[in-house]
């Protein structure tokens, strides 16, 4: 499945006012974009609005000089072979009275234009690419007969059939025990390296965008409010909302039951209230906040955060990262000692 790269210089995917942010996203050859956020956040209505699955309002999508966002169906669906997506559940993704094989093979007779056996013979070595033991044998079983982690093996067999420039994972790993998972993700991140595949990681689990993104895009009500490298926003958090979501990860360190949850519940995105979104759960609110959207501001060349005190917020996590460096170097100098 090796892919000649293409030019590092050369974008992948370009969003454009998409009536989640202000600023244009490129997604580049390769990369992986990490979508994140609670549920009911948005996320996955952007990947569908991106596969043209759910219809945009505005906008634009710019992929291989041309705008999905305004193609017609047929024209769409020409553009699909290289644009592909991983969706939650598998159980209910997958015919049940289909065959495996005969669904994977759909995808090339569709939209490669292979022989039956052609396409028989590509199912199988996908199934193999994916690590389906065996895969000759269980081409032909229904996906009943496989487990949860094998059906997920198989709808990424299913998404890469084609070779699509463009991968959107959506909670590739929901459902599965944490060792199905990993193996799950690795096996992501291996195909995208093979292939170059660019990919957008939609997910809840701040855990799993840490080791598996290059940048990273912070949703709320159905809005970005922080966009930026994954290495960045970890150390260096612009936006509130931010700060909240990572200290909901759990800390194997902290005291036992010492669980942090953001106060109060997401909005109604059909009914938003004046000001920003979060202003009812923000520790930083002040009035201007229930008052005024907030402007996207930039904080570097890569990061931006939708909140008006961006700049605050952003250089006290600035801060507090070079306190917990100076503390670490004394604790290692000590030990040292």
């Amino acid at each position: 499945m090796a892919r000649r790269p293409r030019p590092a210089d050369e974008k992948g995917v370009t969003i454009l006012d998409f009536r989640f942010w202000i600023e244009t996203i490129d997604i580049y050859p390769g990369e992986t974009l990490g979508l994140v956020g609670e549920s009911g956040c948005g996320k996955s209505t952007l990947g569908r609005a991106i596969l043209r699955l759910t219809e945009p309002t505005g906008g634009q999508v710019l992929f291989r000089g041309k705008d999905l966002a305004h193609l017609s169906q047929r024209e769409m669906r020409d553009e699909r072979k290289h644009l592909q997506m991983i969706f939650q559940d598998p159980m209910t993704s997958l015919n049940p009275f289909m065959r495996i094989s005969k669904q994977l093979m759909e995808m090339t007779e569709l939209h490669l234009g292979y022989t039956k056996d052609q396409a028989y013979e590509h199912a199988v070595k996908m199934l193999e690419t994916v690590g389906i033991p065996d895969a000759r044998a269980r081409a032909d079983s229904y996906p009943h007969e496989f487990s949860g982690g094998m059906r997920q093996r198989v709808m990424i067999a299913m998404a890469l059939s084609c070779e699509p420039e463009l991968l959107i994972a959506d909670e590739p790993t929901t459902a599965l025990d944490v060792t199905i998972q990993a193996q799950i993700l690795e096996l992501i991140k291996k195909l995208k390296q093979d292939t170059g595949t660019s990919v957008i990681l939609i997910t809840h689990d701040l855990g799993v965008v840490a080791g598996m993104t290059d940048h990273i895009l912070v949703m709320y009500a159905g809005k970005i409010f922080e966009q930026a490298q994954t290495r960045e926003l970890f150390a260096c958090p612009g936006n509130p909302y931010t700060k909240g979501l990572l200290r909901s990860v759990p800390d194997p360190t902290a005291e036992q039951g010492a669980l942090y949850q953001i106060p109060g519940l997401p909005p109604d995105v059909a009914h938003l209230p004046p000001g920003c979104p979060f202003a009812p759960r923000c520790e930083r609110a002040e009035e201007i906040c229930r008052q005024e959207f907030p402007p996207f501001v930039k904080l570097n060349e890569e990061h931006y955060s939708l909140c008006h005190f961006a700049e605050e917020v952003y250089a006290k996590s600035c801060s507090e990262r070079d306190a917990r460096k100076s503390m670490n170097q004394t604790t290692v100098q000590e030990e040292n000692a």
